[in-house]
């Protein structure tokens, strides 16, 4: 199968709710809400865990680490690292986990559109598609 076999031609019509019960689409959209859902209370607890630091606990953050550099600076730019860090595992998680899952929702598209017969349907629910994907 070439590569232009593998994309949905803008004439060709798909039933997005069948392709959105597709276990394939059903397991693509769980492991990513699963990892967004996780990265996202980390993010969060880390966030107001230095938030809550500063406010209760101002001498603690401001006790010195190193020539003026104080725990509360350290703290904050670790939200840096770690938001990068985040930043880079969805992205290495992405091209590993999801996007293999997404290309089987799009062959099973492709397999959907074409396996129907060829007279174009004009129900309400059907789209006209062109190319793109799925993140």
């Amino acid at each position: 199968m070439d590569a232009s076999s593998n994309t949905l031609q803008e004439h060709e019509i798909v039933d997005w709710e069948a392709v959105e019960r597709s276990p394939e689409f059903q397991a693509l959209v769980s492991r990513k809400r699963r990892f967004v859902l996780g990265a996202t209370i980390f993010f969060l607890v880390y966030f107001m865990a230095f938030i809550l630091l500063c406010g209760y606990e101002p001498g603690f953050m401001g006790e010195s680490v190193y020539e003026g550099l104080t725990v509360g600076y350290v703290l904050a730019l670790t939200q840096f690292i770690m938001v990068w860090s985040l930043g880079f595992w969805y992205l290495r998680k992405a091209d590993r986990e999801f996007e293999p899952l997404e290309q089987k929702v799009i062959e099973e598209a492709l397999a959907m559109t074409r396996g129907t017969s060829g007279a174009a349907r004009t129900d309400a629910g059907d789209a006209r598609v062109g190319t793109g994907s799925v993140r």
